[in-house]
């Protein structure tokens, strides 16, 4: 071999060279919180300058106005319809009496008291709950005779009455109701 001067080349590797590999490339999520943001503060921004324009002279149309919404005719509100209310009469209700005491005296008759025990047929729904009922009911079986009494129904359920004293003639006397009138006070 002849000595050349230059040195040797050393021997070639088995395997290629490896390419470099590319650099990591930068997550952006910086960059597109500051584009939101950006856009947020632009959007913000934006709104208040309309709403500056709006508020500063509604009379003089904008750009950012239709006149054909002028043209419109400003709407009226229609008031609620008055709530209807079912008639109320007599034949409304049922009633009955609930004996809530009696004292008997042998042959000379009982002294009950009694209370109108009074249902309303249908939906209480349909009762006026302003309007105050007077409902007028006669109890027979009482040895002096009918006795006549009120009670009166207001805010759809409560009734207000006052318990009735009936002196039978016996203790086998049976004591009977019915209404006689219904008036509406009030409504």
């Amino acid at each position: 071999m002849t000595d050349t001067g230059v040195p040797p080349m050393p021997p070639m590797p088995s395997m290629p060279p490896t390419e470099p590999s590319p650099p990591a490339k930068k997550p952006r999520t910086n960059l597109v919180i500051i584009g939101s943001a950006v856009a947020v503060i632009a959007a913000v921004v934006a709104t208040g300058a309309v709403v500056v324009r709006s508020g500063n002279d509604d009379s003089k149309p904008t750009a950012a106005t239709s006149t054909a919404h002028d043209a419109d005719p400003v709407p009226t509100e229609t008031p609620d319809p008055e709530p209807t209310y079912a008639e109320v009469d007599a034949d409304s209700f049922t009633i009955g009496l609930k004996t809530t005491s009696r004292h008997c005296f042998g042959s000379a008759g009982c002294n009950v008291t009694v209370e109108p025990d009074l249902s309303f047929l249908g939906d209480s729904e349909g009762i006026d709950p302003d309007a105050v009922y007077e409902i007028t009911y006669e109890i027979h079986g009482d040895e002096s005779g009918p006795v006549i009494e009120t009670a009166e129904l207001s805010d759809r359920t409560n009734l207000n009455y006052t318990p009735s004293v009936i002196s039978t003639a016996s203790a086998g006397t049976e004591l009977s109701v019915e209404i006689t009138d219904v008036s509406v006070q009030g409504s």
